[in-house]
């Protein structure tokens, strides 16, 4: 794709203006440029002082990254461990963190600027990351054959994907093979041969198919306490050569939901690390949903009756009934959930507190702790991490965590209104020839400020100006494309007919 095409350069100028009015900077500063250029290289042992936890040497575990296809600033490795024999036997995971704090210093240039930000924001014209590129993508990213500091978590996945005997630790790690989810899954499921990259480190596809066990006996027992599984409908801008072309879905795959899995897990090790040192800890919160009762009626819709009261178990099992009943409808009723539930925020957590927890995923104890090279909140944990581990006190006040989750909490919404505004500008650019024509979608918003409407093929959302009166959060409307404006992103429709459907949706027979 030419870096000059017409339809990026609308697409970034787009981009940018967003972010500024969103309160981003999207460059980085000449001080935290300095202080990047002055960095020798990645972190090893001669950063760590005396007064810091030791560091293992774990570079022989077959450690691997899966990532997106283009993904370079690698957060993440993993690799498991069988601890009996038999199919039932526990099974150790590794999952090993970039250890970003060891360059990153509190109160740098660059940890002004990350602060300020708070997030790496993605967009199809741009990607505006949290650190300069040099740190995200090569001196703090765990790439492929090279050694690198991280914190890593162990913990034993039994049978029944109970966990126990959790561990957190400093370590020096090695990247034997960079992975892409696509080829992962595809090899999983039995369409492709393994990765090149996998076949060259011997033993690694049997170790990958040992982390797939471990990540389905631990979603299998998220499952039982009520998580819930919902669908992206995503769509993703594709170009050809500079031209924007479609937009296309691409459903989670088995090797996604296996990192999801362990990375779950990793955020509830980490709150519980923090938490028993004594040290207080960000959470990532999603609160009992306030717009349960529309959940209800969402649900009476397609024929289940839900208890008055929230209740995650009850909505996972009638999630996981409608998925195997209706999966091609199915990923429209999970964005209507999902915007029912409401979003997540950041919170202050101080030890001996009871957290009020993640209400989509089930769990108790969650941070964000595994993407500190796109997260600052994950930056702040490791701090965290890495002074509990030398038994030093917190490095952050509770009033300054505070403020940090405040911010963080803003700066994501603000994120994500960059990112969705540009996903629809694109979508608008695309659309613009298709005026008059007429679409079918779900209801995904509806407030005094407006009603929207997300498509389903293809799969952009837009406001109604006509004829939105009495629709609500998962309602199907039938709509015709008014206007659209590449340079607001916006799309506007017009409702076709006067009845919001009501009816269940089509069944598998």
């Amino acid at each position: 794709m030419s870096e000059d095409s017409r339809d990026r350069r609308i697409l970034r100028a787009v981009a940018r203006r967003a972010m500024r009015e969103r309160g981003f900077e999207p460059d980085f500063s000449s001080q935290a440029m300095d202080e990047v250029r002055a960095l020798a290289g990645p972190a090893h042992l001669r950063e760590t002082s005396l007064d810091e936890a030791p560091v293992r040497d774990l570079r022989k575990l077959l450690w691997c990254s899966i990532d997106n296809d283009d993904s370079r600033d690698l957060d993440q490795l993993t690799v498991g461990e069988a601890l009996e024999s038999g199919p039932d036997g526990a099974i150790r995971l590794w999952i090993a963190i970039a250890d970003v704090s060891a360059l990153v210093h509190d109160g740098s240039a660059i940890d002004e600027r990350a602060g300020q930000n708070t997030t790496s924001v993605y967009t199809p014209a741009e990607v505006f990351p949290m650190l300069p590129e040099r740190l995200s993508t090569d001196l703090t990213s765990l790439n492929e054959d090279e050694d690198r500091l991280a914190v890593v978590v162990s913990l034993d996945v039994a049978s029944d994907g109970t966990v126990s005997n959790t561990e957190v630790a400093r370590a020096l790690v090695h990247n034997h093979a960079k992975l892409a989810y696509r080829s992962v899954a595809a090899w999983l499921d039995g369409e492709g041969e393994i990765p090149d990259a996998a076949a060259r480190v011997l033993g690694l596809a049997e170790n990958l198919k040992l982390q797939v066990e471990a990540a389905e006996r631990l979603r299998s027992r998220r499952v039982e306490r009520g998580a819930l599984g919902f669908e992206s409908i995503e769509a993703r801008p594709v170009f050809a050569d500079g031209d924007l072309t479609d937009l296309a879905v691409e459903p989670k795959n088995r090797a996604q939901e296996m990192i999801e899995d362990f990375m779950i897990t990793a955020n509830g090790v980490v709150a519980a690390f923090l938490d028993s040192s004594g040290l207080p800890s960000l959470r990532r919160v999603v609160r009992t949903p306030k717009r349960w009762s529309r959940i209800v009626e969402v649900a009476r819709q397609e024929g289940a009756t839900l208890p008055p009261e929230p209740d995650c178990r009850a909505l996972a099992a009638f999630l996981d009934r409608e998925r195997v009943a209706d999966p091609e409808s199915f990923p429209e009723l999970s964005l209507a959930v999902v915007k029912l539930l409401g979003s997540g925020e950041y919170a202050v957590d101080l030890p001996g507190q009871d957290p009020p927890g993640h209400f989509g995923l089930a769990v108790r104890d969650y941070a964000h702790s595994t993407a500190p090279n796109r997260r600052y909140p994950d930056l702040v944990t490791q701090r965290l991490v890495q002074a509990a581990l030398a038994g030093r006190p917190s490095p952050y006040s509770t009033p300054d965590l505070e403020t940090i989750a405040r911010r963080s909490t803003l700066k994501e919404d603000d994120a994500n209104k960059v990112e969705r505004l540009v996903k629809k500008a694109a979508a608008a650019l695309l659309l613009s020839d298709r005026i008059g024509e007429e679409f079918d979608g779900v209801i995904t918003g509806a407030s005094e400020k407006g009603t929207w409407v997300r498509l389903f093929r293809p799969a952009v959302e837009g406001r109604i100006e006509q004829g939105a009166h009495g629709l609500d959060v998962g309602d199907r409307v039938r709509v015709r494309l008014l206007s659209t404006d590449v340079d607001r992103g916006f799309l506007d429709f017009a409702r076709v007919g006067g009845e919001r459907e009501r009816h269940p949706r089509r069944r598998q027979s």
